[in-house]
């Protein structure tokens, strides 16, 4: 998404032709170049794929790339997690390592009501993603608009 937005304002800036134009196709264009070899090498790939997971060796380094991307998507929901609930987040610097840490005194607590709502529809109501989305959504747009 970021890079089709880098591309939208590249061609959007570019000038010549209209910049919504130009910054639409721009958009599309980087959008296209960038997840259709993505596409490519899962659907060409993955019956070799499986293929491989009878190989003991390619099996386990195949395990281990899964963890990889397990632990990078946990990251990444944590770090937006952080980022949406809180309105202030502080760097902690341990060593090596930079922690990204919350202002507790900034919660926003309409955020953590819709997260609220979102578990208790997937989980309790069991509407499914689309359903869950268009009630946090509206509510969101509630919110935005009334407070």
């Amino acid at each position: 998404m970021v890079l089709s937005y880098v591309g939208f304002l590249a061609a959007f800036r570019t000038g010549g032709v209209d910049p919504v134009f130009a910054g639409l196709l721009g958009g599309l264009l980087t959008t296209w170049v960038t997840f259709i070899p993505c596409f490519l090498w899962i659907f060409l790939g993955a019956p070799f794929v499986e293929r491989l997971r009878g190989n003991a060796r390619l099996a386990g380094s195949l395990s281990a790339v899964t963890a990889a991307v397990v632990g990078v998507i946990l990251n990444l929901a944590l770090w937006f997690a952080v980022h949406v609930f809180f309105d202030e987040v502080v760097t902690l610097d341990l060593g090596p390592a930079r922690l990204a840490w919350p202002v507790w005194s900034t919660i926003d607590a309409w955020a953590v009501a819709l997260m609220a709502v979102a578990i208790f529809t997937l989980f309790v109501l069991r509407l499914g993603v689309a359903g869950t989305l268009g009630i946090c959504a509206t509510l969101g747009f509630a919110i935005h608009a009334f407070v």
